[in-house]
């Protein structure tokens, strides 16, 4: 899976919330300055080349669909940056995020109970 750009996240944040939608719901949904809808639909084809959504034709013009859900693209997306920043180790950023006093005792202790309660 390809990494978004910081527009094509953007866009493809819209198009999840959405799940179903054409690129003027995409604009509605972007903050002020709007930016032009020539921009949107090349991201959008953007997105498609690289698999993100699929279009359906309807009339003369298109409607997208997602086909990667947000959790998908998170996990892949965290475990790239696992895998690239933190020696492939999910410890290593913990701790890296203790270090840097991101997290707290009290995280910690959610994050083990969370543990605790999946295993």
């Amino acid at each position: 899976m390809e990494k978004l750009t910081k527009q094509e996240e953007e866009v493809m944040k819209r198009i999840w919330k959405l799940k179903s939608c054409y690129v003027k719901d995409i604009i509605k949904q972007l903050p002020e300055p709007k930016p032009p809808y020539t921009t949107v639909a090349s991201v959008v084809k953007n997105l498609q080349r690289k698999g993100f959504v699929s279009s359906e034709r309807t009339g003369n013009t298109y409607r997208y669909i997602t086909k990667i859900d947000r959790d998908e693209y998170k996990r892949n997306f965290l475990g790239s940056v696992v895998k690239d920043y933190f020696k492939d180790s999910y410890k290593e950023l913990v701790t890296f995020f203790t270090r840097e006093q991101r997290l707290s005792p009290e995280d910690l202790k959610e994050i083990i109970d969370e543990i605790e309660k999946n295993k």
